[in-house]
């Protein structure tokens, strides 16, 4: 299956099964790039959270007008920061953002049970391993990156780049078939 890319210097579309790094600044606005990602060509998207809660997540696609209808939202914060959650169809909770399992477990359920062109978004894999560490961070990207090929999706992976050293970068590019950079100014620059 072919997958439409809309993002600035990339290619035009990209075949299922693909895994994107974005790597970024820290201080990078990658909400757009994440929203052009999400919002086309697209039946159903998961988005997994480790930076923000469902509700900020939610706030970001109403904001460039992305579908909430097809958006599912992995929250992996509210449980651990001890806010009130309601499990819907459309949200869904990880026990923590190093619960790794849970992270993985959702996001191949998610893929089960839709149909069609399928984006998962994973915001961000930085914060990941900031709680689980780079080991088990990489070992779950890995985990999705088969899940992606296994039922024919794509995805796209956030890493600020200048907060790990260039062997974790590196560690990780090397996993992704296509790599999106960001640059502070907002370039847009690819490797595919």
């Amino acid at each position: 299956m072919e997958y439409t890319l809309a993002i600035d210097n990339t290619p035009d579309s990209v075949e299922g099964g693909t895994g994107i790094l974005l790597l970024h600044p820290s201080t990078g606005e990658t909400d757009r790039i994440d929203t052009e990602f999400l919002a086309t060509d697209t039946d159903a998207m998961l988005v997994i959270s480790t930076r923000t809660t469902a509700r900020e997540v939610k706030q970001k696609l109403e904001y460039y007008e992305v579908d909430e209808e097809s958006a599912t939202i992995l929250d992996t914060l509210s449980v651990e920061r001890g806010y009130t959650r309601r499990q819907s169809e459309n949200v869904r909770y990880a026990s923590a953002p190093d619960d790794l399992e849970g992270i993985v477990e959702e996001t191949e359920a998610f893929l089960a049970e839709h149909d069609g062109k399928l984006r998962v978004s994973f915001d961000s894999v930085t914060e990941l391993i900031y709680y689980a560490d780079e080991e088990r961070a990489l070992e779950a990207v890995a985990d999705i990156l088969e899940l992606l090929e296994e039922y024919d999706a794509v995805g796209l992976f956030h890493l600020a780049d200048e907060v790990h050293d260039q062997e974790t970068v590196d560690a990780f590019r090397e996993r992704f078939d296509g790599v999106i950079e960001l640059a502070e100014d907002g370039t847009v620059t690819s490797e595919f």
